[in-house]
């Protein structure tokens, strides 16, 4: 095959199989087949690519609809571009190709080529990110979702104790953590129900604190306790009342293992940020601790050629404001298509950094008396941070308070 013919390829992915094109420069298909979903069909992906041409010198581009998995994984090496299509686009170049509203897999994936051929330059291939923040990205995630879980269930505990149990949440609702702290677990583990709360002494409080980890204040929280639990309150007929102790034991048993969970997947992200070089860069940065940091970086990757300038980052987390015109028509306001991991993690990020760093508190109050509303103003700081942040990972240097925001009166 001559050196001067281009080959774009276009894969249409399934949980079972997926559908592969290739076509030429002038969009001509060369090939098209099915494989299969394990190791047979990615080695017949990789000697088809090789029979047209594919080399380290020679990359064939792909285009696929998703940026995980492992197909992905076995694409991805190192040397070939590998695109992450929108399936949304997809849909709009599909009626380029037919006006019928048909679909197919096999039209798919010669969509997905003649993207490429025609538009590989208005899109983003995959990052070229370290096996390293690869793993941070999955435990940040993971960690994240574990902590959503985690509250979910805490909620819906929440939710029960409020019909037949509200000394409960009286007692533990108030404090940090809620019913997800250990304490809160241990005694309505061993009392999920007021009768049986009602009974309890103050050795067995005693007891319950201490083995939920407590060594400050127990008598005081002991004598709360007994007497909260013995104040006279509305009560559920005793089998309804009972019934709904054994839900709670449930969700507890639930609760239980997703702060487990979450504890032990904040424990991994801390030892994997602190070796990644660019964790010092970004921990320097006021309001940014162990895991908010590893979310940044876990959704920006560490691969410093990804975005040509900090205007890319910006639109990507969705903190850069999209100007719609038209005519005399002009509207400028948030972006709804972004990373919104990586918008969740700056929100967290800019309301930490109002009470870590005076120049962010005075750059967030001058958003205010601008006219700006609470989020729009932390949107507007969590912008302003992540042009410091690209530019202290390109010059690899730290975050400066008085350089970022001047000095401070």
């Amino acid at each position: 095959m001559e050196d001067a013919v281009k080959v774009f390829c276009g894969i249409d992915w399934s949980e079972h199989h997926h559908e592969v094109a290739l076509v030429d420069d002038t969009g001509t298909p060369l090939a098209q087949c099915r494989i299969t979903d394990d190791a047979t069909g990615y080695t017949q992906l990789l000697s088809l690519l090789t029979e047209y041409g594919d080399s380290p010198a020679h990359p064939i581009p792909v285009a696929i609809e998703t940026s995980r998995g492992l197909l992905v994984a076995a694409l991805h090496n190192g040397h070939r571009q590998v695109f992450a299509i929108n399936p949304l686009a997809v849909a709009r170049y599909r009626d380029r190709h037919t006006v019928s509203r048909t679909k197919s897999d096999r039209a798919d994936a010669l969509a997905l080529a003649h993207i490429l051929r025609t538009d590989m330059h208005r899109h983003r291939p995959l990052p070229d990110d370290s096996d390293q923040a690869k793993a941070i990205t999955v435990l940040a995630r993971a960690q994240q979702d574990a902590v959503w879980n985690r509250q979910q269930i805490a909620n819906q505990a929440r939710s029960l104790l409020r019909e037949y149990y509200p000394a409960a949440l009286e007692a533990f609702q108030s404090r940090k953590g809620g019913l997800t702290r250990p304490d809160a677990r241990q005694v309505l583990t061993m009392a999920p129900t007021p009768a049986q709360a009602a009974r309890l002494t103050l050795a067995q409080l005693r007891r319950a604190l201490t083995r939920a980890g407590r060594s400050r204040n127990i008598d005081t929280d002991a004598h709360q306790l007994h007497a909260l639990f013995r104040t006279g309150r509305p009560r559920q007929p005793a089998p309804v009342e009972h019934a709904m102790g054994r839900q709670l034991l449930a969700l507890l048993t639930q609760l239980d293992a997703a702060c487990q969970a979450t504890d032990d997947l904040t424990t991994a992200v801390d030892e994997h940020l602190r070796t990644h070089p660019d964790a010092q860069i970004l921990l320097s940065f006021p309001g940014l601790g162990p895991q908010l940091a590893a979310r940044i970086l876990a959704e920006m990757g560490d691969d410093h050629t990804r975005f040509s300038d900090a205007r890319g980052l910006k639109a990507y987390a969705g903190s850069a404001p999209i100007t719609r015109s038209s005519g005399k028509k002009r509207y400028v306001g948030r972006r709804y298509i972004k990373n919104d991991r990586l918008c969740h993690a700056g929100h967290l990020w800019a309301f930490a950094s109002l009470s870590a760093s005076p120049g962010a508190k005075a750059h967030y109050q001058r958003r205010r008396d601008h006219g700006d509303w609470h989020t729009a103003a932390q949107r507007h700081l969590f912008n302003h941070f992540l042009g410091q942040l690209y530019h202290c990972l390109q010059t690899r240097q730290p975050h400066n308070e008085e350089q970022a925001f001047g000095p401070t009166p």
